[in-house]
């Protein structure tokens, strides 16, 4: 019988009843770089943490449960595990990507990913039709969806038929969602990346990636890679995370619905121009969430009415606070201008749509009201220092 996803997150289910930890409730930390050896031709079954771990493949066999995929690589940061998964292809062969990406995902596709001879094709993967721009040397199909920053939603389901049509292998990041509300394995992707610092950590406290398969040959090809690169991610970062997977679910839950609740008051203020987040019933993909996820994360983007106000905002508010990343307890708000799209193309951004005005939201845990008292106060303080003559 499947179990709950919060089941999931606390208990791998092989282990259970086969305890050979001298019953330790949490997983230990195997703090070792080589294992030794019972006699030549013997092994434990692990010989040195580069090539596997006890502890990373404890939480690999746990985060692989959560995205029903067959295997899951642990990796030292997402970027590590976007780098490594990028390896799968050679020079001259092509791939589509969503033009609305992190901004670290872009700059490794454009510099070391070009620089190796990949080449890709920008597309707004939500809107255009990805069949036109397939190719003969067309190999894979990567998104993000939500998109980084502007929650762009691509129908995941639609876009696996096209890509199994031409023999693609699709790719899809679910960090912004996370395995709690969305699995991309089970809607046909091939792949999926995340960024373990964010909800999968959840504490800020912490980098990792993972990369989840469905197919055998992709995860041998895979292992190969973390075995030789080297970029797994280490015991005790591995055991962090674990830790932070098995409040997934309550973490996931309460930020959504601080989410929501500051969505909708951000909708009524007037500075606010415009305000991005999937599970308002105006998003244009509101339908297609409910149908391929359980969820709508804790991820919005909001626009106000001038640059100036945007970087008041940021130096004005308390208790959320000014920083890079996301997912983690403590909301936090992001200027993607100058910080996560810092290295991408100015016309490139601003295409995207990612003007000086936008601001995203990583919303936490707090209490709801003393997040939305918090952005009150900032654009009260913004207001009567912009538009009164008054310092705040």
């Amino acid at each position: 019988m499947e179990r709950n996803i919060n089941t999931k997150c606390i208990h791998l289910k092989e282990d259970q009843g086969n305890n050979n930890h001298y019953g330790a409730i949490s997983f230990p930390i195997y703090q070792t770089a080589t294992f030794a050896h019972p006699g030549v031709g013997q092994s434990t079954g692990y010989d040195y943490s580069r090539l596997q771990n006890p502890t990373r493949e404890h939480l690999e066999k746990i985060v692989a449960s959560l995205e029903s995929g067959i295997d899951a690589l642990a990796f030292s940061t997402g970027m590590s595990a976007i780098s490594a998964l990028m390896e799968l292809f050679k020079p001259g062969d092509h791939l589509i990507v969503d033009a609305d990406l992190y901004g670290g995902s872009i700059r490794l596709f454009n510099s070391i990913s070009s620089k190796n001879g990949i080449d890709f094709t920008s597309i707004d993967c939500c809107k255009e039709d990805v069949k036109k721009y397939i190719t003969d040397k067309t190999k894979a199909v990567y998104i993000e969806t939500p998109t980084n920053p502007m929650m762009n939603v691509t129908d995941i389901a639609a876009l696996s038929k096209i890509a199994k049509e031409h023999k693609l292998m699709l790719i899809v990041d679910n960090t912004f969602l996370s395995p709690y509300f969305q699995n991309p394995l089970k809607l046909g992707a091939d792949v999926v990346v995340h960024s373990g610092t964010k909800y999968l950590g959840g504490h800020n406290d912490t980098l990792a990636g993972f990369l989840v398969t469905s197919r055998e040959d992709i995860s041998e090809q895979l292992r190969f890679n973390i075995k030789t690169t080297g970029g797994g991610l280490a015991p005790f970062d591995s055991w962090l995370i674990m830790r932070g997977i098995k409040t997934l679910g309550v973490r996931m839950e309460r930020a959504q619905s601080n989410a929501f609740k500051i969505a909708e008051w951000l909708e009524k203020q007037k500075p606010v121009t415009k305000v991005i987040y999937p599970g308002l019933k105006t998003h244009p993909a509101y339908e297609i969430m409910c149908r391929q996820s359980r969820g709508f994360g804790a991820m919005l983007t909001f626009e106000v009415k001038s640059k100036e106000f945007a970087l008041s905002i940021l130096e004005k508010v308390k208790l959320i606070q000014y920083a890079e990343s996301l997912g983690g307890v403590e909301t936090l708000i992001t200027y993607p201008t100058t910080q996560t799209h810092a290295d991408v193309p100015e016309d490139v951004r601003l295409k995207n749509g990612i003007t000086d005005c936008v601001l995203r939201l990583s919303v936490g845990i707090e209490d709801a009201d003393d997040l939305i008292n918090d952005l009150s106060d900032a654009f009260e303080k913004t207001e009567e220092e912009l538009y009164s003559g008054k310092e705040s």
